[in-house]
């Protein structure tokens, strides 16, 4: 019985990287000779179509902008075994691609992420460093560790990986989307040091400091209140209760000692506060209950999709 080929898909999204595009489908045509390269644009002005089919890529477009949407519309359109996510900015290794495909199908893995390994200093600004380490770090202590590069835009995933993934997330943040949804699930997942150069003369980064710095803490925080919603609504709730308990101290002590209640409004406070806590721990619990059966429907949907078989 002959083992059909496995069929694999470069996934780039582009928007205005017409001084690189050529560069990545040309060295991921190299890389990877029985692949298809998919280029897609998100509302670039500059010549990056034309300039993509012109280097033989599939091109096509995601009118809403950001990289979450342009990741949504790949993973929904494309049908393939195993998928090579890269961003189009020449700044990943392409040769480092069949080493992360072959971790991937012999090991059964799900996501094998490109950890980036600098090869000048133009490559790797001091800020985006800072924030990736602090980032991951923070990341590592609500979900686990598991990984060291968490804004890595050059992973490879399963068919299974794709297919199961609900990408909400509409800008940068959708990396870390990937990786707590590697997390939550307990898929296997891989990490490989890869080369990460300079971008070319012409290519920009798109990629905001401290706007999407705060995007994607922003999406850590919102992750983290829906997939563990027991843990986040009781720290609230302690805490309330605590300031509760903190208030409520002194009016019990003069209640003791005078028999009156001289400052009701503290009372008042503190009892709302008390309340408050108390519902917000409730709200924890039933959310649990609620996350649970999404975390169940996730996984159901990833069972659903065959496995890589290497045999």
């Amino acid at each position: 019985m002959t083992v059909p080929a496995l069929r694999i898909a470069v996934l780039v999204p582009c928007y205005n990287e017409e001084a690189a595009v050529a560069t990545v489908v040309s060295d991921f045509r190299k890389a990877l000779p029985s692949a298809q390269i998919f280029v897609y644009d998100n509302n670039s002005r500059d010549r990056t179509v034309e300039v993509a089919r012109a280097a033989g890529a599939i091109v096509r477009s995601e009118r809403r902008q950001g990289k979450g949407h342009v990741v949504r519309r790949m993973f929904a359109d494309i049908d393939a075994d195993i998928y090579v996510l890269v961003d189009g900015d020449a700044t990943y290794d392409a040769p480092s691609a069949p080493r992360m495909i072959d971790k991937l199908i012999n090991e059964r893995l799900d996501m094998v992420v490109g950890f980036r390994v600098d090869q000048s200093v133009a490559a790797y600004r001091p800020g985006h460093r800072t924030g990736n380490w602090m980032l991951t770090s923070f990341l590592s202590t609500v979900f686990g560790q598991a990984f060291k590069d968490i804004l890595s835009g050059y992973r490879v995933f399963s068919r299974r990986f794709v297919k199961s993934f609900p990408v909400l997330s509409d800008g940068f943040e959708i990396e870390t989307e990937l990786s707590v949804h590697a997390l939550e699930l307990a898929l296997p997942v891989m990490e490989i040091e890869t080369p990460y150069y300079a971008r070319p003369e012409g290519s920009f980064s798109k990629l905001n400091t401290w706007r999407d710095g705060f995007r994607i803490l922003g999406t850590i925080l919102k992750l983290y209140r829906s997939e563990k919603p027991l843990r986040f609504f009781t720290v609230i709730g302690v805490f309330l209760m605590l300031v509760s308990i903190g208030l409520a101290i002194p009016v019990i002590i003069t209640y003791l000692e005078e028999g009156i209640v001289p400052r009701l409004p503290t009372a008042v406070l503190s009892m709302g506060l008390m309340i408050v806590a108390v519902l917000s721990a409730s709200s924890g619990l039933v959310l649990d209950t609620v996350t649970r059966g999404r975390r169940e429907m996730k996984l159901l949907a990833y069972l659903s999709q065959p496995a890589i078989s290497k045999d």
